[in-house]
């Protein structure tokens, strides 16, 4: 069974869109997100100036769609993100997310381990690009550092999606049966699998989809169709649709289709059917319920349970 999670959130500035600290009780961990706007108030935290891990995000400039990450490691984590400002070539980032530790027992080993596991987590994830040119290897800790560095990447994961960073989110994976695969991973979210499998068919294009809602994703399945061009008008989804197939994930097929070659996951059944019918599309009832005829909204709507007192607080 699930337990809740306290995150502590202070907005330094009053408002949503400034400096941002996070803590999580019981954990010497402090993590602290601004825009790179912010930065040289940002830099006077005495927090950023200790030894950390830090972020870089961003989007591809040329693929709007597309997210960029920079995973670095300092002593003095300050220094290095006004060295990193002064860098054209890493133009692309618009907001960092540093942490640091409250009790300031990390080490420059620490840290380099910390940069190196990181590094293979959003790699591995496959939600954001990685902008770093290497990827060190670092695994020289004592085993109780280890096992202390392992739980501080764990609380990391928890933190920043609820700073709106999902990149190191483990990717849900759906095996032949539709259930989904556990992780030995404590951070990875664990759901009752309630989604049935969706799919679309589209005889006149030879299409056939299948998809799965877990959480918060939308994960068309492996080996699912989708059509070879994008037959709309620009904008939408079109873009989506190209980066797919320059990413290798969608790869030609038969018959001019296109195949998922990996689950791949959407924001939404209307991304994901918009992808597949090479136009927009309202997902919400293409996907249809294997083995039925009901939309995602008819199976959507039923997994609202009905409260008679909000119903009968409207005629009151």
């Amino acid at each position: 069974m699930l337990k809740g999670r306290s995150i502590r959130l202070f907005l330094v500035d009053g408002t949503p869109s400034g400096i941002i600290t996070a803590e999580i009780m019981n954990w010497t961990g402090h993590v602290m997100t601004a825009p790179r706007t912010r930065l040289p108030d940002f830099i006077k935290r005495s927090e950023i100036a200790r030894t950390g891990v830090y972020f870089l995000t961003g989007v591809n400039p040329e693929e709007p769609t597309q997210t960029f990450v920079y995973v670095g490691e300092s002593d003095n984590v300050a220094k290095r993100l006004v060295s990193h400002n002064k860098d054209e070539t890493k133009e692309f980032w618009d907001k960092v997310c540093v942490v640091t530790s409250k009790d300031q027992n990390l080490t420059k080993a620490h840290a380099r381990y910390l940069e190196s596991r990181l590094i293979s987590i959003v790699s591995a994830a496959g939600r954001a690009s990685l902008v770093n040119s290497t990827s060190p290897e670092y695994g020289f800790l004592p085993e109780a550092d280890l096992a202390d560095m392992e739980f501080f990447i764990e609380q990391i994961r928890i933190t920043l999606p609820v700073l709106g960073m999902d990149f190191l989110r483990e990717k849900p994976r759906v095996d032949d049966s539709g259930v989904m695969q556990k992780s030995s991973s404590a951070s990875t979210e664990f759901w009752e699998n309630k989604s049935p499998v969706f799919i679309i068919k589209s005889p006149k294009y030879g299409l056939f989809a299948q998809a799965q809602q877990i959480g918060g994703d939308f994960i068309v399945l492996a080996n699912s169709h989708a059509r070879s061009s994008w037959e709309s008008s620009a904008g939408g989804y079109r873009n989506l649709h190209e980066q797919l197939v320059r990413e290798g994930r969608l790869v030609p097929d038969r018959d001019g289709l296109l195949k998922f070659k990996e689950d791949t996951t959407f924001n939404s059944p209307s991304a994901a059917s918009a992808t597949i019918f090479g136009r927009p599309d309202n997902g919400r009832i293409t996907w249809r319920v294997k083995g039925t005829n009901k939309t995602y909204a008819d199976w959507q709507n039923e997994q609202i349970v009905s409260d008679a007192s909000i119903e009968n607080s409207d005629d009151e």
